[in-house]
C-alpha cells in the first residue's frame, strides 16, 4: 500500500477557548479525502502553567461527537516526548490542537512515481513567512 506524506502539525489557541471553530474547514479536508486524520490530541496550559494531555478518546462523549465527522483514527502514534515538547511551547492559559495526518491527495502522484521507478530524494516545507519574503522580494525585482 502506498501512503501519503504524513504530516504533524499544532495549533496553539490563547485563553483556553478552544471551541471547534477550525472544525468545520477540517471535516471538509477529511470528506473530501485531501487529508486522512491519523491522530488527534488536546494539550492544554493552565494560567499556572500546568499541562494537560488529552487523548481523543479520552475527551468524553460529547467531545467524541464533535470530532467523529473527522473519521480520526486515534492511533497513538503522537509520542507522549512530542506531547510534552508542545506544552512547553504553549504560552500560559492557551489550548493546542496536535495533529498527525496523511495527504491523499498525494498518494496517487506518489504511485505513479513507484510505477515509474522513481524516487523521492527530497521533500522540504518551507515556512509560510519564507514564501512570502520570496515574493516580496521577486515583487521589488520586478
Amino acid at each position: 500500500m502506498t501512503y501519503g506524506p504524513v504530516d504533524f502539525v499544532v495549533f496553539e489557541f490563547k485563553g483556553n477557548q478552544f471551541k471547534g471553530e477550525i472544525l468545520p474547514a477540517l471535516s471538509d479536508l477529511v470528506s473530501n479525502n485531501i487529508i486522512r486524520l491519523i491522530d488527534l490530541v488536546i494539550v492544554k496550559k493552565d494560567k499556572e502553567g500546568k499541562v494537560t494531555i488529552q487523548e481523543l478518546q479520552q475527551a468524553g462523549e460529547s467531545a467524541m461527537q464533535i470530532f467523529n465527522p473527522l473519521k480520526a483514527d486515534v492511533t497513538g502514534m503522537i509520542k507522549k516526548e512530542d506531547l510534552e515538547m508542545v506544552g512547553n511551547m504553549l504560552e500560559p492559559n492557551s489550548t493546542a490542537a496536535a495533529m498527525l495526518f496523511e495527504n491523499l491527495w498525494a498518494v496517487k502522484f506518489k504511485q505513479a512515481v513507484i510505477n515509474a521507478n522513481g524516487r523521492l530524494v527530497m521533500q522540504e516545507r518551507l515556512p509560510n513567512a519564507v514564501v512570502e519574503e520570496a515574493a516580496k522580494d521577486l515583487e521589488a525585482v520586478a
